[in-house]
């Protein structure tokens, strides 16, 4: 029997980060942590190219099958991550600004009022050399519904191809950066040969999830380890259950107008 797989999101992992990222940067210790309890819970990490296959029929996931990805390829997140997922026997998936490796991560100046090295090419060539995989995140991480299709499209395509000229090997999966897409962007990103393609819609994916627009489980660092084990479970933190328990009570007590 199929059941949903949560897509872990991450962003950063490090030892601090400034205060209007801290929701975004999930420590080291916390994400060993986290690791930790995945394995001594029956976890099994897959990659989206299982998890891909799976959804389309042609192989099976393993039981507690989790897939656990990061968004923009920040050089602290690949330096702290990488050990521990290691440690742990995981693997993951990072999707890469092609446009922006080596160099700063220049959306967040103009978003958060900060910014972070992104990992360069030798980083990102012995990050595949380990056994993990790469994905894109366009060439310089725009919103991609405000563009005309034709500069979506080159945003979409230069970024996998460059990736894949510069690594030596097809670069299958995306992730929409800011998780800003529509049907018209989804359907680019079709066009530009991806497989799959990850949003920012919060849930477990489920079997008949669309491939070009997979919900994902939001790891954010401002919450502990039982918010982590409920998120993973349901994709909602325990605050977030019980609000959305007591709007429900709410709206069944309340009479009709």
């Amino acid at each position: 029997m199929k059941s949903a797989v949560p897509i872990l999101m991450y962003h950063q992992i490090a030892p601090e980060a400034p205060a209007a990222f801290r929701k975004y940067n999930v420590t080291p210790g916390d994400f060993r942590r986290q690791m930790g309890w995945l394995r001594r819970s029956g976890y099994n990490a897959v990659s989206m190219d299982d998890l891909a296959a799976a959804r389309q029929g042609s192989s099976e996931l393993p039981p507690r099958a989790i897939v656990i990805t990061f968004d923009d390829g920040f050089e602290a997140c690949i330096q702290h991550a990488v050990p521990i997922l290691q440690e742990f026997g995981f693997t993951a998936i990072f999707y890469l600004v092609a446009g922006l490796i080596g160099r700063e991560s220049a959306w967040l100046q103009a978003e958060r009022g900060c910014s972070f090295p992104l990992a360069d090419w030798t980083s990102v060539r012995e990050l595949m050399a380990a056994g993990f995989q790469c994905g894109a995140h366009t060439m310089s991480h725009p919103r991609l519904t405000q563009l005309p299709s034709n500069e979506c499209l080159a945003e979409l395509r230069k970024g996998k191809r460059l990736l894949e000229d510069s690594l030596g090997t097809a670069v299958r999966h995306f992730a929409y950066p800011f998780g800003d897409y529509d049907a018209r962007v989804r359907g680019l990103a079709r066009e530009a040969g991806f497989e799959t393609a990850c949003s920012v819609q919060i849930g477990l994916s489920e079997p008949n999830d669309d491939l070009m627009a997979l919900h994902r489980v939001p790891i954010n660092g401002s919450e502990g380890l039982l918010d982590f084990t409920s998120r993973v479970r349901t994709a909602h933190s325990i605050g977030e259950r019980f609000w959305d328990k007591a709007r429900a009570l709410r709206r069944r007590l309340t009479p009709a107008r």
